[in-house]
């Protein structure tokens, strides 16, 4: 993709001009590749706190309490780590002009909904079905 593609100070993708054009589609590519370096960011300053020793620590409730805040940690950086792929993925999805469309229907997504969630790969109708669809399932 040509990243010399220019755009113009706080621009936002519009309804009024033709759906997934080049400067939509760079829009999103730069918004993916902000969101993964912040993710990156924070995952480096996870690992630095997780290396400190809590051996140092004497009291046991104190070593528990910060043994569970890494495990949360912990969880929280395997959810960005799986983000991290979603964001490749849809950063690959735009260099193969796939970006932007419903795998389900082939129907544009809202520029709402890309811009609120740069991943999402399903419209929101074709979203809401499948979130009830597992539903039934789940409580069958």
């Amino acid at each position: 993709m040509d990243s010399s593609i220019e755009l113009p100070t706080g621009y936002r993708p519009s309804e009024s001009e033709p759906f997934m054009n080049e400067r939509q589609k760079e829009y999103f590519r730069r918004k993916l590749l902000a969101w993964k370096d912040e993710i990156l960011r924070e995952s480096r300053s996870t690992l630095s706190n997780l290396q400190e020793d809590i051996g140092a620590l004497p009291d046991l409730a104190d070593r528990a309490s910060t043994e569970t805040d890494r495990a949360l940690e912990l969880r929280a950086r395997d959810r960005q780590r799986k983000l991290i792929s979603k964001i490749e993925a849809a950063i690959r999805r735009i260099e193969e002009d796939e970006y932007g469309y419903c795998e389900e229907t082939g129907e544009p997504i809202s520029l709402a909904r890309l811009d609120a969630r740069p991943v999402a790969t399903l419209s929101l109708e074709a979203q809401e079905r499948h979130e009830r669809s597992e539903r039934v399932h789940r409580d069958n």
